[in-house]
């Protein structure tokens, strides 16, 4: 984990992160620890701070995950066959 936050980036506390994803702060610090947030330990004493840059690009890439899937799911319920019109010999 870097020391110091990129210049000009906005740093969140983990519980205005928890409150903004609706999560709790162990699940927060459990997506930096996994590199899905960015965050650092800065002040004294050291208090870990998380970049409001990647909570906007963590909650972007949830939204496109949930877009992906619903696309997905529509896909294969497109897939019926009977959705189609067809019986199971491409009878009508």
């Amino acid at each position: 984990m870097p020391e110091r936050p990129p210049t000009g980036s906005r740093l969140l506390a983990p519980a205005q992160v928890a409150e903004l994803l609706g999560i709790g702060v162990e699940e927060v610090m459990a997506l930096v620890h996994e590199r899905r947030l960015s965050g650092s330990r800065v002040g004294t004493p050291a208090r870990w701070r998380i970049e409001e840059t990647s909570v906007e690009d963590y909650l972007a890439d949830q939204a496109e995950d949930a877009r992906r899937m619903a696309l997905w799911r529509q896909s294969n319920a497109a897939s019926f066959p009977e959705l189609w019109g067809r019986g199971p010999r491409g009878e009508r």
